[in-house]
Formats: C-alpha cells, sequence, structure tokens
C-alpha cells in the first residue's frame, strides 16, 4: 500500500518548499449573507445577493426560503463579470445549484459538488463576482436567504 499526497502537502514536501496559497492552508474562512423579501417576484427575475471578492475559494453554501408557491423554482449562480486576463465571464444563473423546487419551505446546500463550485477559486477583474438568485416556474413570495462560506487569506 503507497502513501499518497495531495497537490498543498506534496508543496510542504518539496525542497525548497512551496509556499501553499493561503486560501488552501490556514484561511481565515468568511461568511457572506444577504436576505430578500420577494412579493409576487416573477419568473426569470434576478436577484442580486452579494458580491465574492476577487481570489475568494468557494467553499460550501446554503439557500434557505420560505414556500413561495406551487410550480416555483429556484437556482443559484453569478452574474456576468471579467476574469483576471479581461475575457468575458458569461452569467451562469445555475453555477452554484441547479433550479429546484420552491414550493415547500426549505434550507439546501449549495456549492454541493466540484461540477457546481466547491473548492473554485474566483478570476476576475478585481471587482469580484455578483451571486444572483434566479426565480423560476412561476411567481412567488416570501423570505429567499443566501449564505456563501469562502476563504480569501
Amino acid at each position: 500500500m503507497a502513501t499518497r499526497y495531495s497537490v498543498q502537502r506534496t508543496n510542504s514536501r518539496a525542497t525548497p518548499v512551496v509556499k501553499n496559497p493561503s486560501n488552501n492552508l490556514g484561511a481565515r474562512i468568511r461568511v457572506a449573507h444577504s436576505v430578500y423579501e420577494a412579493s409576487s417576484l416573477a419568473a426569470g427575475d434576478v436577484i442580486e445577493m452579494f458580491r465574492l471578492p476577487d481570489g475568494a475559494r468557494l467553499i460550501e453554501g446554503s439557500l434557505a426560503h420560505d414556500a413561495l408557491a406551487s410550480s416555483t423554482t429556484l437556482s443559484v449562480g453569478h452574474a456576468a463579470y471579467s476574469n483576471a486576463d479581461g475575457t468575458a465571464v458569461s452569467a451562469a444563473p445555475a453555477a452554484y445549484k441547479a433550479a429546484a423546487a420552491s414550493t415547500a419551505a426549505q434550507k439546501v446546500d449549495i456549492l454541493a459538488t466540484l461540477a457546481l463550485g466547491s473548492g473554485t477559486v474566483l478570476d476576475t477583474d478585481g471587482d469580484g463576482a455578483m451571486v444572483t438568485v434566479t426565480m423560476g416556474g412561476a411567481a412567488g413570495t416570501g423570505t429567499i436567504e443566501c449564505t456563501i462560506k469562502y476563504a480569501t487569506d
């Protein structure tokens, strides 16, 4: 049986030692949190929740909401932004959580898989990236709360 090493452990074992980015090891966890009170929020409406800073390593998050109405869905993603080299990154309304029913009050994970952004580092032009929640299916009314934990340093 062999011992295998993560990228970060390999860096610390190298000669000379390769410094790991601070958002990988020993980082301070920060929290972005926001609440929106929806009143007949129409299908297709986008709520700008908060802006995450450039270089943020996305760790985990949650989306909590009231029972918004029958046939409603919510997804979590980001607005369009430019990355560090100036290339445009398109808006991705379901980048962090695919659209799912919001007909019953609940709290669900976002950034729940690698494909949904867990562990990714935001590469922006310095302005960060706006996290969005998008209503789908039908109009809804109630409280929508989004929280993301991230590390920058």
